[in-house]
């Protein structure tokens, strides 16, 4: 764990260096996006000074990398506002969005993927590829737009935007963003429990179960699907990273707060510590979900503990 620790850092570094130079080397100015294009050379002169702007780009380099590991990434350009809190605030909804996303999809993936490999070449299977196929061609914003449209603006069965207050308010508000993603990953998880469970099912130790009597639910769950859990587990960990990826433009579609509407609405802005700090957050979470992998993959086969 602690090899994999130091290979994350190089990672994180770099992407930290592509960040920084990728907000300097866009066309305009951060002081001018603050302050207006009628603010005076003064006020300009001053705001690039009062944010670090004003220094020689090595030492705003220096310093953004002592902020990031003192997880100071200063104030934000617009407003003023610490950019720790302003990601603290929008993170919560973000991981809401996300956990409860990768449950649905995993709830409805992994049933139907072992009902498609069990019914192999027969109607459930035909069901899964079309699901699966559907799943993969549908962008997941603009199946959020199409259950807002339906079922939140036509038959409002739920709100059209926000993230609720109370718990089950939030669930409320929830549930269309999350099955919006949910469903997308649910596709590439049945499809997935489906390749793997095909492949346990030809082993010898499946057939030595069956030659022994075991009954079928016994032999498909606890022979066969729990033999797959490791391709799976790679595949989910896979599709985790990509939820928090997707779950930005979800957080546009339902006008959702969340650390992906928090970056869209800093990159037109040109609110530079607020976007590398919100990125910054990103790449910890794929480092983090990364390592959870490799634990979870100890705990399916102790195997590759010995090794």
């Amino acid at each position: 764990m602690l090899y994999r620790l130091a290979d994350a850092i190089p990672t994180i570094w770099l992407v930290l260096t592509l960040v920084f130079v990728a907000m300097r080397i866009l066309p305009g100015d951060p002081a001018i996006a603050a302050l207006g294009d009628g603010a005076l050379p003064e006020q300009l002169a001053e705001f690039r000074e009062k944010m670090g702007l004003n220094v020689p780009i090595w030492q705003q380099y220096f310093n953004f990398l002592i902020g990031t590991l003192t997880l100071d990434f200063g104030k934000s350009y617009m407003n003023g506002a610490p950019v720790l809190d302003l990601i603290a605030r929008n993170l919560p909804y973000t991981i809401q969005l996300t956990v409860a996303a990768m449950i649905l999809g995993t709830v409805i993936g992994i049933p139907f993927g072992v009902l498609a490999a069990v019914k192999r070449g027969k109607l459930p299977d035909s069901g899964m590829r079309i699901f699966s196929l559907v799943g993969y061609a549908v962008p997941d914003f603009y199946l959020g737009a199409l259950f807002l449209i339906g079922f939140a603006l036509n038959l409002r069965w739920f709100p059209i935007n926000g993230a609720g207050s109370g718990f089950f308010d939030i669930l409320h508000h929830l549930f269309l963003p999350a099955l919006t993603l949910a469903l997308v990953k649910a596709a590439f998880i049945g499809r997935l429990t489906r390749t793997s469970v095909l492949e346990v099912l030809g082993k010898d130790y499946v057939r030595t179960a069956r030659a022994k009597g075991a009954r079928e639910n016994r032999v498909i769950y606890r022979h066969a699907l729990r033999n797959a859990l490791l391709p799976l587990a790679t595949g989910m960990g896979l599709s985790l990273l990509a939820t928090l990826s997707g779950s930005v433009a979800v957080e546009l579609v339902f006008n959702r707060p969340g650390i992906g509407r928090l970056l869209i609405q800093s990159i037109t802005e040109r609110d530079y510590g607020v976007i590398q700090g919100g990125v910054v957050v990103f790449a910890l979470m794929v480092v983090f979900v990364n390592l959870m992998m490799d634990l979870l993959y100890v705990v399916i086969d102790p195997r590759i503990r010995v090794k």
